[in-house]
Parts: structure tokens; C-alpha cells; sequence
């Protein structure tokens, strides 16, 4: 704890939590982008079902995935200590994924035989990118990013999502966008460089030196032998 780079990742850590939460709990003044005050003034006046159970429990819900998804992160940084193939890692992950997925949405919707049904819109188009990309491809890249640089970097670019999903849904669904937002946004980007930068230090404290820097400092090292220089003329008067 006493080195700037644990400290930097500690506190990069605390802030970029921080700043998820501000921009989950603080809204402040609403700032209007892209004309979003049109949907919303039809959106308004739709009855609002959502009550205080509700967000309790999704709360709970919520937190229950935050520790499932780090205790994953941890696991599968042992696992790739043993087992170094990303590849067929993702491919077993996904597999399990979807075994799992299917019992609970047969439990779920076992009186709604109709939500199996497939068609060209978003009820093919979602699952396929949510299995391909979402899954397949972000298991592999998550993986390989844990085996070569640690589960650090993986989980301190989470909080990216949340800025990410407000950015697109302001562009895209005309949300409204809060001056929470842009505040939490800020210390969640402040927070994620203190991370990278102790951990790039990190690594570039472990890193070997270069062999042209060993060259040079043998080179700098080699001493030549010192002589003593000795009168000639005396030694033959003697």
C-alpha cells in the first residue's frame, strides 16, 4: 500500500465506483439533447406502474450479479493458470451459458409457448448478437486480456458501460440526460486512468530490462586495469 502505484489503483478503483454511483443516484439539472423533450413529454403521460418494492428488489438483484460477475472474474483468472486456451474457455462458458439460459426460460415461459417463436426482426436479430458478440467474442477478448495483464484492467473497464448505454440511449432512444451524468462520467474517466496508469507502472516494474540496456550497463561496468607508472632511470642508478 505504501507504493504509488497501489495507491493509485486504490483510489482509481474508489473513484470510478463513485462516480457509477452518482450517475445512477444523482440526477441534477436535466439537459436537453437531440430534442428529447418530445418523447418524453409523450412518455410522461403514460401511467407510471413502477412502485418501491420494485426498485428494492431490483436493487438486490443487482448487487447478487455485481458479486456473481466478480467472483467470475476471479475464477476464471485461476482457471486460465491451468488451463491457458481462451478460446476453448469462452466455447465451455458459452455452452454452460446457454444450457443454463434454456431451463430458466422454460421454467419462465412455460405457459407463453409463443415467446419461442423466431422471425426476421429483433426476436432473431437480438439473441444472435447477444450469443455471438455479447458473449462469444467478449469472453474471448476478456479472457485473454486476464491471462496477459490480470483481472484488474477487465473490471475497471466496466463502469465504461454505463457510459456507453447513456451516451447511445440520448442518441438513440432520446433519453433525457442529467448533469449527474456528465459529473459521474467524469470521475468515472478520472478514476480509470489512475487505474491504467498504476498498473502500466506496475508492469513496466516487473518487465525485464532490454537487452541493449544490459549491453550497455556491462559495458559501462568493464574497468580497465590501472598501472602504475614506474621510473626507469632510478631503477638503473640503483
Amino acid at each position: 500500500m505504501n507504493e504509488a502505484t497501489c495507491q493509485a489503483k486504490v483510489i482509481g478503483t474508489i473513484l470510478t465506483f463513485g462516480g457509477t454511483l452518482l450517475m445512477a443516484l444523482y440526477k441534477g439539472s436535466e439537459l436537453s439533447v437531440m430534442g428529447s423533450s418530445t418523447r418524453h413529454a409523450m412518455a410522461d403521460q403514460l401511467p407510471q406502474t413502477v412502485t418501491g418494492n420494485h426498485w428494492i428488489i431490483g436493487t438486490c438483484f443487482l448487487l447478487i450479479a455485481c458479486a456473481g460477475l466478480s467472483a467470475f472474474y476471479i475464477l476464471q483468472a485461476m482457471t486460465l493458470r491451468k488451463y491457458p486456451a481462451e478460446m476453448s474457455l469462452a466455447n465451455w462458458v458459452c455452452v454452460f451459458g446457454a444450457l443454463q439460459s434454456s431451463l430458466v426460460a422454460i421454467f419462465a415461459e412455460r405457459h407463453h409457448p409463443h415467446a419461442w417463436s423466431l422471425g426476421w426482426d429483433t426476436r432473431l436479430f437480438a439473441p444472435a448478437y447477444a450469443g455471438i458478440v455479447s458473449s462469444g467474442v467478449q469472453y474471448y477478448i476478456q479472457a485473454s486480456i486476464v491471462k496477459s495483464m490480470g483481472p484488474v484492467i477487465v473490471t475497471a473497464f466496466n463502469p465504461l458501460r454505463m457510459i456507453i448505454m447513456t451516451t447511445l440511449a440520448c442518441i438513440v432512444l432520446s433519453e433525457k440526460l442529467y448533469l449527474g451524468s456528465i459529473i459521474g462520467a467524469i470521475v468515472v474517466l478520472l478514476g480509470l486512468f489512475l487505474v491504467v496508469w498504476g498498473k502500466y507502472k506496475e508492469c513496466q516494474g516487473r518487465m525485464p530490462p532490454s537487452p541493449e540496456r544490459i549491453t550497455l550497463h556491462n559495458a559501462n561496468s568493464i574497468q580497465l586495469p590501472i598501472t602504475a607508472p614506474t621510473n626507469d632511470s632510478n631503477d638503473n642508478k640503483t
